[in-house]
Parts: C-alpha cells; sequence; structure tokens
C-alpha cells in the first residue's frame, strides 16, 4: 500500500530519504539545498509565511519514500507552483505521480482560500522539453506552454541556468495568452519567492528573460509542432 502525506515537521526522518531521492532524479543544479527544505518547514512551523505557502509531500511504501512532490502557493498571483515531482524507477507507471500532483492541488487550493480568500486562479511549472508529460499539457485547453525561453535558476555556484518550458494551468479561464506584464511578475516570483534568489535582476539569465519579453505585450502557447516528439 502506498500512503501519501506531507511532511510538517522540520526535523521529520523522511527528509533525508526524499532528499536523497531528489538527489537520484535531478541533476544538482536544479536542487536547491536540503536546508532550504528544512528552513521551510521551520518558517511555515512557527507560523512565520503570510501570503505564501510550501508543502513537501511523500509517498511511502512500507515507510520507504517512493515518491515525492513539492510546491508553493504565491498569494501576491494566486497562483500554485509545482516544484519537484521524483518517483522511484520500480514504482513509475503505478499512478503515484497523478496522485501526489492530486494532493498537491488540493493544498494549494485550501492555500488560496485560507490566504487569498478566493478559489486558486492556476498552477504553473517547469517541464524539460524532452518530458512526455509536455506533450500531455499541450493538449489541454486550459494549459499555456508559454512561447518564450524559460531558464531555471543556476541553485550551485558555477553550474549554469537550466532551460526548461514554463506553463500555466488556468482552473477558471482558458485564455490563449498571457499579458507581459503578468508573465513578469510570474517570474520574478519563481526566482525571488520560489527558489529564494536574493536579487534576480543580477543575474544573467534573468535579464535575459526580460530581454526576450522586450515589447511584446502577450505571450502565447508553444505549438506542438515546435515540441520534440518523445
Amino acid at each position: 500500500m502506498i500512503r501519501i502525506r506531507a511532511i510538517v515537521d522540520p526535523k521529520d526522518p523522511a527528509i533525508k530519504d526524499a532528499y536523497a531521492l531528489l538527489s537520484r532524479t535531478f541533476h544538482r543544479a536544479e536542487r536547491v539545498a536540503l536546508r532550504e527544505w528544512r528552513g521551510s518547514l521551520e518558517e511555515s512551523a512557527k507560523k512565520l509565511l503570510t501570503d505564501i505557502a510550501w508543502h513537501l509531500l511523500v509517498a511511502e511504501r512500507d515507510g520507504t519514500v517512493v515518491g515525492l512532490n513539492s510546491g508553493t502557493y504565491f498569494g501576491n498571483l494566486n497562483l500554485g507552483m509545482i516544484g519537484y515531482l521524483a518517483i522511484a524507477p520500480t514504482e513509475r507507471s503505478h499512478g503515484i505521480g497523478t496522485r501526489l500532483r492530486s494532493r498537491l492541488r488540493t493544498l494549494f487550493e485550501r492555500d488560496a482560500l485560507r490566504l487569498s480568500k478566493r478559489p486558486l486562479d492556476g498552477i504553473i511549472g517547469e517541464v524539460a522539453e524532452s518530458n512526455p508529460w509536455l506533450r500531455t499539457l499541450a493538449r489541454r485547453p486550459n494549459v499555456i506552454l508559454l512561447d518564450f525561453p524559460y531558464h531555471q535558476p543556476s541553485l550551485m555556484r558555477g553550474d549554469q541556468p537550466s532551460p526548461f518550458v514554463l506553463y500555466l494551468e488556468q482552473l477558471h479561464t482558458q485564455r490563449s495568452r498571457l499579458p507581459v506584464s503578468e508573465l513578469r511578475r510570474i517570474l520574478y516570483a519563481i526566482w525571488r519567492r520560489g527558489y529564494r534568489i536574493t536579487r534576480p535582476l543580477e543575474r544573467p539569465a534573468f535579464r535575459a528573460m526580460l530581454r526576450a519579453l522586450g515589447t511584446r505585450r502577450s505571450i502565447g502557447s508553444r505549438s506542438l509542432t515546435t515540441i520534440e516528439s518523445p
């Protein structure tokens, strides 16, 4: 039996196991430090967070962590951001990822009602172009695969920022384009509040994203033909 639960105690021993799974799944340049997870949990436990909420979910089989999902709710945007999703190789294709995403979405919906006093507007996330999940997202009418060069910040000294596709899953609307003014705020929230980059504007990759937006008024969705087949 698979048990899914939220980790709320910074001293929970499952944190180390979850981070070990993360380390086996993601390149070091794409991983936050373990101390960031513990720091976020401690801030939440001491009720220091205001319009932001951070979550870490684990899937366990017989007490062993076989999956994890993290995410951040941004009250100023009324959006939830999918952070990491990792499943042990032996447990893939069993629906654990779907269950973790569903549970995280439920938490985001609760965050929105509690912190913003209104229903959650949407969910944002980063996906590698090679990930088959991207093609599934592209077929959904309420999802915009934002058509601009997005980069996740480098999280280790000396490493380069990681290119991904940034998407927005809209829960109550089906816009085909996103205003650039709104996208700029989303990018800043991801880098400054999600990844805790102290001064995003001092990072070349962040400035490059802003330059790519240039004087455009809106950003549409990438077409399937621009995404390589898995």
